[in-house]
């Protein structure tokens, strides 16, 4: 393992998903698990995330394509919420969804349109509960 790598990688995985959601997956390892958790920071975040030859944005809107077409909803709506923090805009967001359609089916744009309603209105629930608003 490059422990300078996983570092970066860590850090890179915090900036696009959260702290929250990081310290939960990483809490959340077993023994079993924890190997890959070091896995994904080093190779998924360390190499990849962390090369700079892509801006975030553009690796978060080619994950939502990636996602869709496979059908995993559950890290589709992570990295949605990744895409957003990303500064992907709803208007780029949309335009992805609906290239989702054209290129991996209809199917796989309802679900991935159902999928960011969700998050969406959990970010707005998150926001307006940060600010005080019930």
């Amino acid at each position: 393992m490059d422990d300078d790598l996983r570092g970066k990688g860590e850090a890179a995985r915090r900036e696009v998903l959260g702290d929250d959601y990081v310290d939960r997956a990483m809490d959340n390892a077993t023994a079993f698990s924890r190997p890959f958790q070091d896995i994904l920071n080093e190779y998924c975040w360390g190499m990849v995330w962390s090369d700079d030859a892509l801006e975030r944005k553009q690796r978060s809107l080619m994950n939502l394509g990636m996602l869709a077409a496979l059908g995993r909803m559950q890290e589709f709506r992570t990295h949605f919420r990744g895409a957003v923090r990303n500064g992907a805009t709803q208007d780029e967001l949309r335009a992805a969804i609906v290239q989702i359609a054209v290129y991996c089916g209809v199917p796989a744009a309802v679900e991935a349109f159902r999928a960011a309603n969700e998050v969406n209105a959990e970010m707005a629930r998150e926001d307006a509960e940060s600010s005080g608003e019930k």
